[in-house]
Parts: C-alpha cells; sequence; structure tokens
C-alpha cells in the first residue's frame, strides 16, 4: 500500500463514497466510508485535508483506491486495510420436513 496526502474533491454521502485527489493518484482516488478510519458516522467534506493509503484498482472509472482514510497526520490505531473486494458471496440452506 502507497500513502500519501491529498483533499476531497467530492462526498456523496447518500451512497457513501467519494474522490480524493492527490500528486500520487492523477485522475481521482475512489473511496468508500467503510475505509474512513474514524468512530461513529463516517464521511467527509469537499475540500476537507486527508491523509490515505491506496492500491492500483479499476474502481468506478478511477485507476485507484483507498483502502484507509484519515484525518490529521498521525494514522488512528485500526484493523489493517484490507483490499475492497468486488466479489459478493453468499449461501443458502433450506430444509423442507
Amino acid at each position: 500500500m502507497t500513502t500519501t496526502t491529498g483533499t476531497v474533491r467530492d462526498w456523496n454521502a447518500d451512497e457513501g463514497w467519494g474522490v480524493l485527489d492527490s500528486e500520487a493518484t492523477p485522475g481521482g482516488c475512489w473511496a468508500h466510508f467503510g475505509a474512513i478510519l474514524a468512530d461513529g458516522y463516517r464521511a467527509l467534506a469537499a475540500g476537507q485535508a486527508v491523509s490515505f493509503e491506496f492500491e492500483t484498482a479499476d474502481q468506478d472509472g478511477y485507476a485507484f483506491r483507498a483502502v484507509a482514510v484519515w484525518t490529521g497526520s498521525e494514522r488512528p490505531p485500526g484493523p489493517a486495510p484490507q483490499p475492497l473486494s468486488t466479489a459478493y458471496t453468499s449461501t443458502l440452506h433450506l430444509e423442507f420436513d
């Protein structure tokens, strides 16, 4: 993972995602609210300064995807970032008498 600083270009609170800009992520970096390292309601605001870890990925038209986002200079303690998966799995077990 690569760490950089940048700003929030746009944030859609209703959908829980937005775009972060930095010199390290030309064209923008897609971010999901699940990647925000904070307690409580997790959202960002356009123009807000952030630090983030990202990976190269094809996510909704962006070449980069944030795996951890935080405000301030120090990364808060928290779970190690896990790449966001685009895979969906489900199981269903039915038993009839």
